[in-house]
């Protein structure tokens, strides 16, 4: 049986693509087509969620119906404003020197299939990616922890052979309920202070500042690990 490597989880809004920002005005959108009010502010702190917890979040008791609109309205305006999408600073770098260290780089998001295809295109790192998740593979994602396990699972290896990077406190919490090491970093727009009370055990810029620092984590342990 072929060992697998150990494997670095990342999630992709946010942490890869510069897309919080973009999905904040489309739900901000959608909510008002919806004539459901909220503030963007509140749509941000919510940004990371499952798209369905989300609405019911942000949507009080509105009905299913006014809840599916909002999910497919959000899709709509989002793919409007998907020219405007790039890779974070240091992204693809990161990407291509986990894999060049012999460990898995493994896409863990929840993003529809769509938004998954347009995100992998702005990467452009499929070659250097040997495992993919999206939300059609569970039926709540962060900040349950089923998207974690189920790149575990893909990935081949346990949670102690494994770190997740993300942006939000929902990616910390999640990894954390998978039993999950995670690393943080602000490009999403959270605040270190509270990426590091939702369990993160290192915070960093962006992709382009934990690459520089990687031998120092938690990734350059793995894969010390994996050469010793």
């Amino acid at each position: 049986m072929t060992t697998k490597h150990a494997a670095v989880l990342f999630d992709v809004d946010g942490t890869l693509v510069d897309s919080n920002y973009l999905h904040v005005c489309a739900w901000l959108r959608a909510f008002h087509a919806e004539n459901v009010h909220t503030d963007g502010w509140r749509i941000h702190r919510c940004i990371g969620m499952d798209g369905t917890t989300l609405v019911r979040t942000l949507a009080g008791n509105a009905g299913q119906d006014v809840l599916d609109r909002l999910k497919e309205r959000h899709s709509e305006y989002y793919r409007e404003s998907a020219k405007l999408l790039a890779p974070l600073p240091g992204a693809r770098d990161l990407l291509r020197r986990v894999a060049d260290l012999g460990l898995q780089a493994v896409l863990a998001t929840s993003a529809p299939e769509d938004e998954l295809q347009t995100l992998r295109e702005v990467l452009d790192c499929d070659e250097v990616v040997s495992e993919i998740t999206s939300s059609e593979d569970v039926d709540t994602a962060k900040p349950k922890p089923d998207i974690v396990q189920v790149a575990l699972d893909r990935a081949g290896v346990g949670a102690q052979d494994a770190v997740f990077v993300g942006d939000a406190v929902w990616d910390c919490e999640a990894a954390a309920r998978a039993g999950v090491a995670s690393i943080a970093v602000l490009s999403g727009g959270v605040s270190r202070g509270e990426l590091y009370e939702a369990g993160a055990m290192d915070v960093f810029e962006d992709a382009g500042d934990l690459l520089a620092k990687l031998d120092s984590t938690r990734i350059g342990e793995l894969a010390r690990r994996a050469t010793g």
